[in-house]
């Protein structure tokens, strides 16, 4: 049966070094450049999407170009830190108990983006306390903007070899590195496609065509349906971290769905209830 899967795998796994530039003992990774790449992209999109008044009630942005620029220091703060402590108390907290210097390798990988979004949702709020901004506002913008993140983590996942997919025997399936023999779904690619590039289109025709940014929490709560959707169909393909394994059974409901459910009914109710801007308080 193993034989057998491993010829049906038609794909190869590029076997990309994760290091992709080494001066000295200085060794810079993919992961390391996504994240930048990530906030560097979703720092420019912000800008342009509140220097765009065609896209808000009035032809003006409540949100400057400003605003964005200084912003980028707190959701920096946010994501690593959120992403760093997330992955520790969900997935790998017995790990980092035994090991606790490990937390500070994060070049290592392990980082929650359910963390993170917590971690980015406390940085929007003071940011936005400290400004006096409308919070859904930003929210919004920043909402847009995350896709480019994303896209670039999954990515690099990919190359690092990690969060590889259940055994498979369909065509594109790939033998990892680490992964074991068996060929397998390239799930890295699946929420690369379905978090980066299909939520971004969606928001970003909701934005430029039909105006969503005047209705304040609509395009936050459609980002965060979005994904938690994408999210917990992925997770059907996807290996669950080894330390936690199945929560349910030996073959479904991982922490991945568990954390990703009240997404979904925090996005529905975002979205239900977004009004106008005109029309809030």
């Amino acid at each position: 049966m193993m034989q057998s899967m491993t010829f049906l795998s038609l794909m190869t796994y590029p076997q990309i070094d994760p290091v992709f530039l080494q001066i000295g003992p200085v060794a810079l990774r993919w992961y390391g450049l996504a994240y930048v790449a990530g906030i560097l992209c979703g720092w420019l999109y912000g800008r342009s999407l509140v220097g765009n008044g065609k896209l808000w009630p009035g032809g003006v942005s409540p949100i400057t170009k400003s605003d964005i620029d200084d912003f980028i220091f707190w959701i920096t703060i946010g994501i690593v830190a959120g992403g760093r402590i997330g992955h520790i108390l969900f997935y790998d907290f017995a790990r980092i108990v035994a090991d606790p210097f490990s937390a500070l390798r994060v070049w290592e990988g392990g980082m929650s983006f359910h963390g993170g979004l917590i971690g980015v949702t406390i940085a929007m709020l003071l940011f936005a306390r400290s400004r006096k901004l409308p919070i859904f506002s930003l929210v919004d913008v920043v909402a847009a903007s995350v896709p480019f993140g994303l896209f670039f983590g999954r990515i690099a996942n990919f190359i690092n070899s990690e969060l590889w997919g259940a055994p498979s025997n369909v065509p594109w399936a790939m033998v990892f590195p680490n992964g074991g023999p068996l060929p397998r779904h390239p799930s890295q690619l699946y929420e690369a496609a379905l978090e980066g590039i299909l939520i971004f289109i969606i928001l970003r025709i909701m934005t430029h065509s039909f105006h969503a940014l005047g209705r304040p929490r609509l395009v936050s709560g459609t980002f965060i349906l979005l994904y938690g959707c994408a999210r917990i169909f992925v997770e059907f393909f996807r290996m669950p971290d080894i330390q936690l394994g199945y929560l349910l059974g030996t073959d479904w409901l991982t922490m991945g769905m568990v954390l990703s459910v009240p997404m979904v009914l925090i996005g529905l109710w975002a979205i239900l209830t977004a009004k106008p801007a005109a029309m809030t308080a």
